[in-house]
């Protein structure tokens, strides 16, 4: 008896250890650090970061019209779908003096939709593969900025 008593007691501890885990919808995170939407022009922006400044992780832009998002910063959305802006010769960026890696996502992509509907958005970086969370109200601002770059006018 003990023979099954000892596993299903330890399978029940897991199971609840897990459901626990799976049950928290937002983890939390540094304070300062959030989804922003700005807009220069008819250019939105999406970063991810500290609001009104250059702290940020990920960054992505678009203008009306557009179904893909120029992508820069330390870390980029894990997706296979992930394509280089341009062949040319990379830009220094002027504020760190690196090279500037700019890449392009389609807005469909599922990591970008992930991000949208689950609020996890899966990156990876120089530290290696990582997650990105937005809360209920970023989760809106994204939806409006996916929008807005899809209306076809400003």
């Amino acid at each position: 008896m003990f023979k099954f008593a000892i596993p299903a007691v330890a399978a029940l501890g897991l199971i609840s250890l897990a459901a626990q885990t799976h049950a928290t919808p937002e983890q939390p995170r540094d304070p300062g650090l959030g989804w922003h939407v700005s807009h220069e022009g008819e250019m939105a922006k999406l970063a991810y970061g500290v609001e009104d400044s250059d702290q940020l992780a990920l960054m992505m832009t678009c203008e009306p019209g557009q179904t893909t998002a120029v992508i820069y910063g330390d870390v980029a959305p894990a997706s296979a779908r992930l394509r280089a802006a341009s062949a040319g010769p990379a830009a220094i960026d002027p504020l760190s003096g690196d090279l500037t890696e700019e890449s392009r996502l389609s807005l469909r992509d599922p990591a970008v939709q992930a991000l949208v509907h689950n609020g996890r958005m899966p990156v990876v970086g120089e530290a290696g593969r990582s997650e990105l969370t937005a809360t209920r109200d970023e989760r809106r601002l994204i939806g409006e900025f996916i929008a807005y770059c899809g209306s076809g006018r400003a």
